[in-house]
């Protein structure tokens, strides 16, 4: 029995391993332009489902999809009802993933295998690289899957086992939970349906319940961005409110009618296994049939159940900077990165915020991005007295170059909030005091700019938390690119200016400002990986010595 135990926690660990093996892969590699996808769609409903479908393909994972969309919402760039819309796309996207990936090709593992570690290990370029990664991860999932069939084999032969699975075929109800259970657990509905699937196509578990529990990973996927974006914007967790009673209200609905009927679904396949995917991705495809014509319906009713509520400010969180940690230098090095990601944080709410206010003028908002420069400036003031207090004690080298290069980062991400306030509002009320508006194409390119920097802000905060070296490389590799970029589109501006563009020549001050101060903010959030890589020695032996220059 320890053995079993054994060998199904092995194979559902590789699965779930597997899984975010390949959401990593294309995060890595594909993020930006999936980005930019989704942003793009967000004029057209059922374009929005499209991309969300595909998307979540991409990702092996709605929720993935889900967290994306959330930072659209809060700059105002996707409405709640087109929120919605991707986020239906999104769980078809994820029932489409796990019916693809229950293809049984045993020629296809050694073959994802061999061209995934060649990419990877043979790859210079990033994308090569993480290509190779998702390659990897599929077979990886091939592998789980063939390691939880041979897992369950035993269970077969043991009535007692038996009993106990066979006992969900009368409690629908405890299988829906469990399934709802299992999938929050591992976060990935994916992981969640594969291993009830696989299971009841080894006899280990009644058809009726596997379906019942497939059900539930519809609640419980849905359940994981719920609980992810808690304390979001309320424009956010309405999407997220309504995908969640959509997707659990509607599988708990289909729950009852399977317990009606459970003998009359031969129609879904001839065998357990396949009427349990089957159903997962008819009821996914029904529901963003259904449900899709009636977003903007459906948002509005949500605005009743995630009303404006007035928060504490987070401006007011105390202090990470703990006096007592200062006699132990290095814990005292750890309270004053945290108190820089919070100041990070901080900077990176001022950037979604100042996107909306290039398209409407918020005095409410722009008041609240000055307040929390305000206290970014105090932050980074408490920052440096902080450090040059530890610095007057006895310290080894390695605490001093740790001490200063967060000095250093301090500065830069105070530097960066300043010129949110001092040039981005004023470039953005000026829009609305003298009555301006860009080019379509003009505000479509600074729109991808600036979420482009705000994917690099995010990356930044992500390598301040764990100095991953990988995601360091990108940080700095992503700082020349966004130059290169910067120059391209600057120079497409004025080729709008030659053309004679009214639009372009009224804006143009505005908008080369604009690319020139986000520009300098992903500079500055950049600055966060070069420690890293000056201890792993890239910045010595590659290009990336050259953009500190």
């Amino acid at each position: 029995m320890i053995e079993f135990l054994i060998n199904i926690a092995g194979a559902a660990a590789l699965l779930i391993w597997a899984v975010r093996l390949v959401r990593t892969g294309v995060e890595r590699a594909f993020m930006v332009q999936l980005r930019l996808w989704l942003r793009r769609s967000a004029h057209n409903r059922l374009l929005a489902a499209g991309t969300g479908m595909a998307s979540a393909m991409m990702l092996q994972s709605s929720t993935a999809v889900a967290i994306l969309v959330s930072n659209f919402a809060a700059t105002g760039a996707v409405t709640t009802a087109v929120g919605l819309a991707i986020l239906l796309g999104a769980d078809l996207g994820s029932a489409v993933v796990a019916q693809v990936l229950l293809v049984r090709q045993t020629w296809l593992i050694p073959v994802l295998l061999v061209s995934g570690v060649a990419l990877f290990l043979r790859g210079r370029a990033r994308r090569v690289r993480q290509s190779g990664r998702i390659l990897i991860g599929l077979a990886l999932i091939f592998v789980s899957l063939d390691m939880l069939r041979a897992a369950t084999s035993p269970l077969l032969e043991s009535e007692g086992a038996l009993n106990v699975l066979s006992y969900l075929e009368t409690d629908l109800f405890a299988a829906f939970a469990l399934g709802a259970f299992f999938a929050w657990l591992v976060h990935s509905s994916v992981a969640a349906v594969l291993f009830f699937v696989t299971m009841v196509s080894q006899g280990a578990l009644p058809a009726p319940a596997a379906m019942a529990m497939v059900l539930g990973a519809n609640l419980g996927g849905s359940m994981i961005a719920y609980v992810l974006t808690f304390t979001a914007p309320p424009e956010t967790r309405r999407m997220v409110v309504a995908n969640l009673v959509l997707r659990g209200g509607g599988a708990a609905l289909l729950l009852v009618a399977l317990g009606t009927f459970s003998t009359h679904l031969t129609w879904l396949g001839p065998t357990g296994a396949t009427q349990a995917i089957n159903l997962h991705m008819a009821f996914n495809a029904l529901l963003c049939v259904v449900a899709l014509p009636f977003v903007a319906q459906i948002t509005r009713i949500s605005e009743s159940f995630v009303a404006d509520k007035s928060t504490e400010d987070a401006n007011q969180i105390p202090s990470a900077l703990d006096p007592g940690a200062l006699d132990v230098p290095t814990r005292a090095l750890f309270c004053a990165s945290r108190e820089i990601i919070r100041i990070g944080e901080r900077i990176e709410a001022m950037l979604i915020r100042s996107s909306g206010l290039y398209d409407a003028w918020d005095d409410a908002a722009a008041a609240q991005t000055r307040a929390s420069d305000a206290a970014v400036r105090q932050a980074h003031q408490e920052i440096k007295l902080y450090l040059a207090d530890l610095n007057r004690r006895e310290l080894d080298e390695g605490v001093v170059k740790g001490a200063m290069n967060l000095s250093l980062l301090a500065a830069g991400l105070e530097a960066a909030s300043d010129l949110l306030v001092r040039n981005l509002l004023s470039l953005a009320q000026r829009l609305e005091l003298e009555g301006l508006s860009f080019s379509p194409d003009g505000r479509k390119e600074i729109g991808d700019f600036h979420d482009r920097v705000l994917a690099n802000v995010q990356l930044s905060l992500n390598v301040m938390m764990k100095e991953n070296p990988d995601d360091a490389r990108e940080l700095v590799a992503q700082k020349e690119n966004m130059r290169g970029l910067e120059q391209s589109l600057q120079r497409r501006h004025l080729g709008r200016l030659r053309e004679g563009l009214a639009e372009s020549i009224e804006t143009s001050t505005i908008h080369q400002e604009t690319l020139r101060v986000l520009k300098q903010v992903n500079t500055a959030f950049a600055m966060a990986g070069y420690p890293i890589l000056t201890e792993t020695g890239d910045l010595l032996s590659s290009r990336l010595s050259e953009s500190g220059k």
